[in-house]
């Protein structure tokens, strides 16, 4: 059990990284042990159906600055991180992936920063070695749009890959419970001091990325949807458009009725009346899935469901 003050809560998600989990703990441990600072690691296993916890397990049994927090089955990615942020007694609380893609050497830098009175350090990705000029430009692209119709501006780039201090923390565990979250642009819409730095997203040591290319967007639309109304409002600007349209055929239609002439309008009818059909399906589309995640909010299930944890206090042991 540790008794000293913690200086440093690092959370790391593990969703299936068996392959990988031993070199990641031995070069986080190293950079660690160069701080002189108390600190722990929380792991929080997102229900993994490889040897992931089996792996976690013989660790924190050699390491009691090891914390285990074991899901009841895969919740995602989102609610890893708040579950170790609610778990967490750190003064400052790093988020990062447990497959070396966030270099742990950073953690020194971001640490200075947070000493220096920053409350929130964001990392910004300057460059992806696994990513592609299509992922690469589409992240860009992601940002830009979300900027544009949102009234928070959310730093380009950053990534699940931040420091929080103890102050932001205990406002994420009390408030911004929503269930479909987009967290590290929520750790930008508290306030407080923020910074940033710059680094490169190295390589996955093993494994493939748990994201696939619809969870991105779906990750994409809950991001679009808790910090904008402009799909929403889509449905008003689309439908003022085809007014204007339609006002502008009925006026040409009285025009060719009164000099006589005949309107040939079946191919014109067909293409508008279609269009129309196919916009009025997104934006019913659109707001159901709005209403879909007021529905989730109204439940109030949990964010996650802890099945057992490890060196925590009155834990249970797995």
């Amino acid at each position: 059990m540790i008794t000293e003050k913690i200086a440093c809560s690092i959370v790391a998600s593990v969703y299936n990284e068996e392959e990988g989990l031993i070199l990641f703990y031995e070069k986080l441990t190293h950079v660690l042990s160069t701080l002189n600072i108390a600190y722990e690691i929380i792991f929080v296993n997102d229900g993994s159906i490889d040897n992931s916890l089996f792996i976690l397990e013989n660790l924190a049994k050699k390491d009691n600055n090891i914390k285990i927090i074991n899901f009841s089955r895969n919740f995602g990615h989102e609610a890893a991180m708040i579950a170790g942020i609610d778990y967490s007694s750190g003064d400052a609380v790093i988020c990062m992936d447990s497959d070396l893609q966030h270099p742990p050497e950073m953690i020194p830098e971001m640490l200075q920063k947070n000493k220096e009175g920053f409350e929130v350090v964001n990392m910004v990705r300057t460059d992806r070695y696994d990513a592609g000029i299509i992922q690469k430009m589409n992240s860009k692209l992601f940002y830009r749009f979300i900027n544009k119709i949102s009234n928070v501006k959310l730093v380009e780039n950053a990534s699940d890959f931040f420091l929080v201090s103890a102050k932001v923390c205990e406002i994420l565990r009390t408030n911004y419970r929503e269930r479909s979250r987009f967290l590290r642009g929520i750790i930008q819409l508290v306030g407080f001091s923020k910074t940033t730095i710059e680094y490169v997203a190295k390589e996955r040591i093993a494994g493939k990325s748990k994201y696939s290319f619809f969870k991105l967007l779906m990750l994409s639309f809950t991001a679009i949807s808790s910090f904008s109304k402009f799909p929403l409002q889509l449905g008003i600007i689309i439908g003022l458009f085809f007014c204007l349209v339609s006002f502008v055929l009925i006026i040409y239609s009285v025009i060719m009725w009164i000099l006589e002439s005949p309107v040939s309008g079946y191919t014109t009818l067909i293409v508008f009346l279609s269009a129309f059909a196919g916009i009025q399906l997104l934006i019913t589309g659109i707001i159901g899935q709005y209403i879909s995640y007021m529905f989730d909010e109204i439940k109030g299930r949990p964010i996650y469901v802890v099945n057992n944890t490890y060196n925590f206090k009155n834990n249970s042991n797995l």
